[in-house]
């Protein structure tokens, strides 16, 4: 299996800037009688402004477009969008033919007032060795009133909102639901299928709703709640894959998704189905390092602190053949 590392900050646009900004400087220095006052306002304004973007983005993906191989027949992409708000997308695209991928999705626990201990999304892919994972569906109870007053902590009980199964285990059925939720269901075979309950569930697990389905973008989804989004979408043969992962709550660097840029993103990307998971603080993508080491792919954001992943109740790992 190969590895390869993505780069988290901008230390490279930050020495070009901080190099750029002394030469500006000097030659300015050397020109002071050709330039007014105003000019100079300007130019501090826009080195100001730039500094504090710089600053901003250090120890996050940087936002720039990237497409690599992070493992073989896994491809990750970065795609940035400034206009008409700053949107930084994480793609996954799976080739599930060539790597003959498993998937697991988080296994019960035995804990009282719940079925799961809430984990972040590195800590799941820690413990079960999983090389790929992205945050999976919704959950009760759920609070976040600050930074020091939020539900669930590492290892508190939880409960899906929907229907879950692992290895066969069906633990949570989805009663506690106002509206039933979408549902991709993962056959012993790792066959994926939307909505289609098989006889014998062998995994499953759900989503907030459904993006793509047979090639086209369901309508009348939502297009101005703007938050981090999650997703999972397969092509029309099966064979290709997509996680999604969008960051938002983060000014000047990605305010986020709406759930109709989200089904377009999947969309180009040729889903023909396509579901939403929890999104918001949740969103989480992390893959196995080069040295056994999790990489955070993405910038998750719980309680509005960057970089902080929050623990949830399960999630959607894959294991990659050697």
């Amino acid at each position: 299996m190969d590895f390869v590392v993505i780069e988290r900050g901008n230390r490279l646009p930050l020495f070009i800037f901080c190099s750029s900004f002394l030469v500006t400087i000097e030659y300015m220095k050397k020109m002071k009688k050709r330039f007014p006052v105003w000019l100079w306002i300007i130019f501090g304004f826009l080195v100001l402004l730039t500094g504090v973007y710089f600053i901003f983005t250090l120890g996050r993906p940087a936002p720039v477009p990237v497409k690599k191989e992070v493992f073989d027949g896994v491809t990750y992409r970065r795609v940035v969008q400034y206009f008409p708000h700053s949107m930084i997308a994480h793609v996954l695209v799976i080739d599930t033919r060539h790597t003959k991928p498993q998937f697991l999705i988080t296994p019960p626990d035995e804990v009282e007032d719940g079925v799961l201990k809430a984990r972040t999304t590195s800590q799941f892919l820690e413990e079960y060795g999983v090389q790929i994972a992205i945050n999976g569906d919704g959950f009760f109870p759920w609070w976040s009133r600050s930074p020091v007053d939020y539900y669930p902590h590492v290892d508190d009980p939880v409960t899906p909102n929907g229907l879950t199964a692992s290895q066969g285990e069906v633990y949570a059925d989805g009663l506690q639901n106002i509206k039933p939720e979408p549902t991709l269901y993962i056959s012993r075979r790792n066959d994926l299928t939307f909505n289609r309950q098989p006889s014998k569930i062998f995994n499953a697990i759900s989503g907030d709703r459904m993006l793509v389905l047979s090639g086209d973008i369901v309508p009348d989804l939502n297009d101005t709640a703007i938050h981090p989004r999650t997703a999972i979408g397969i092509s029309k043969n099966g064979r290709w894959l997509y996680l999604v992962v969008i960051d938002g709550r983060q000014p000047f660097y990605s305010t986020g998704a709406t759930f109709q840029e989200l089904a377009e993103i999947l969309k180009d990307f040729d889903a023909f189905f396509a579901m939403s998971l929890d999104g918001g603080g949740s969103s989480a993508m992390v893959i196995e390092g080069e040295y056994g080491n999790t990489v955070v792919l993405n910038s998750p954001i719980d309680s509005y602190i960057p970089g902080r992943q929050r623990p949830v109740a399960n999630h959607f790992g894959i294991f990659l053949e050697p």
